[in-house]
């Protein structure tokens, strides 16, 4: 059974794609290299804030935000096999082992577990938890890549180069702010969505 996914009201739709070209002009244009670090961490920050902000805040964005079935949430991480990218930057020298070794593969292991919670056939309380389990180890992954990233730019700014420019750029200015975002939201959801005790 495919994850339901309702039409994105119009207005979040050109938001969503107003925001992505702004984040494509920042990368084509390496802005993100001409700040201080910790900048890629506090812009990242502030895009989930202002993502949580829209969802606890707006009516009309959690309200369809809430109309989505979990797994589609879920399903929004496969984007984590970005993972194989940055194995391959650091086989070309480009990203540092400490954080594309551990992150890359932290990410491709959450990105491959989206598609058995989404795709399985399994009971309701057990999709449920097993939604919450990887919901669990999605966000300890992705804040441990963030916690890497921070003290690795702090160290030498030019470890991280590659993420100051296209595609990796899409990273703090898009991407994770998405993936940390749904992360939250799924653990507010999950409550509300548990299924009635099955005997």
């Amino acid at each position: 059974m495919q994850p339901a996914m309702q039409p994105l009201p119009l207005i979040l739709r050109i938001g969503l794609w107003l925001w992505l070209i702004a984040a494509l002009v920042v990368g084509r244009l390496q802005w993100l290299a001409m700040l201080p670090q910790p900048a890629l961490q506090g812009i990242i920050v502030v895009l989930t804030g202002l993502i949580l902000l829209l969802y606890f805040k707006i009516r009309p964005v959690r309200g369809w935000i809430d109309t989505l079935d979990l797994r589609a949430l879920v399903f929004f991480h496969v984007t984590r096999f970005v993972g194989f990218y940055f194995l391959l930057l650091y086989r070309r020298g480009e990203l540092p082992y400490a954080f594309a070794v551990p992150g890359g593969w932290g990410d491709i292991l959450v990105a491959a577990g989206a598609l058995p919670v989404c795709f399985l056939p399994m009971s309701a309380n057990t999709r449920q938890r097993a939604i919450r389990f990887w919901n669990i180890l999605g966000l300890t992954d992705i804040l441990l890549v963030l916690l890497t990233a921070a003290r690795l730019g702090l160290q030498d700014p030019a470890q991280l180069r590659a993420l100051t420019y296209l595609p990796l750029s899409l990273l703090p200015t898009f991407l994770v702010p998405l993936i940390v975002a749904t992360h939250v939201i799924v653990f507010v959801r999950l409550p509300r969505a548990s299924p009635p005790h099955e005997p």
